[in-house]
């Protein structure tokens, strides 16, 4: 079944695809990878391969299963849009999302050239999100591409957020969801960065979700941004 998940911003995780390589410096220190690799000594299966890409295609139709309504986060242990996952895999894993009308699916790349090559040959029903991780200003091009798409729900992930995003254009874009890094060798996190997205988000009325400070014990820098959370996500609707 998908995997009830601690993210704060899905309910579940889902992973057709596993594994994936280091493609910008915010893959440096991969949480999904040293997952893969624990995985693969506990001799979980569908992590033989370790963090070697691999298609799941046993794990297709779980959420056809799971009758609840819930957020869930499209390969989490992966990138759907990863060049060594066929098209014809990735339009399988639309064609479920497509039937589960009943829940939102949250897609998140650092591909997003391939992701804009790949959108007209994709059924984009109104319960896909489809994000872009953006870590610094040399990624900004990303957003492009994902304004490009046919995505009706489009979002950015700032995390691990590892510079200032000073002039981002966030025309057609849904969410930004801001964090710190988190974990061993975790890179610092400027509040002015944070506190400078919160400020655009609120201009462009685009909803923002402060995740977290990040650092070697999350738990302890927690989430809160001047005194409060900042929770907000596009609606969650119930497709019929």
């Amino acid at each position: 079944m998908a995997t009830n998940s601690p993210i704060e911003w899905t309910d579940a995780t889902w992973n057709p695809v596993t594994g994936c390589t280091k493609i910008s410096p915010g893959c440096k220190h991969c949480y999904a990878e040293r997952m893969a690799n624990r995985l693969r000594l506990m001799g979980q299966a569908n992590y033989v391969n370790g963090f070697d890409v691999t298609l799941q295609p046993h794990m297709l139709e779980l959420p056809l299963r799971l009758k609840t309504p819930k957020r869930i986060f499209v390969n989490s242990m992966s990138d759907l849009f990863h060049d060594s996952v066929p098209l014809s895999y990735i339009r399988q894993v639309f064609n479920i999302m497509r039937r589960a009308h009943w829940h939102q699916f949250q897609i998140l790349t650092k591909r997003a050239e391939r992701l804009e090559d790949l959108s007209t040959h994709l059924e984009w029903t109104p319960n896909i999100w489809m994000g872009v991780s953006v870590e610094s200003e040399s990624y900004l091009y990303r957003i492009d591409h994902l304004r490009k798409t046919a995505a009706q729900v489009k979002f950015l992930s700032l995390e691990p957020l590892l510079g200032p995003l000073s002039q981002m254009n966030l025309q057609r874009i849904n969410l930004a969801i801001v964090g710190g890094e988190s974990g061993p060798g975790a890179r610092p996190v400027d509040p002015t960065w944070v506190t400078d997205i919160r400020d655009q988000c609120l201009r462009s009325r685009v909803a923002f979700f402060f995740k977290q400070w990040g650092g070697v014990q999350k738990k302890k820098t927690g989430r809160l941004l001047e005194g409060r959370t900042w929770d907000e996500l596009p609606p969650f609707r119930v497709l019929a």
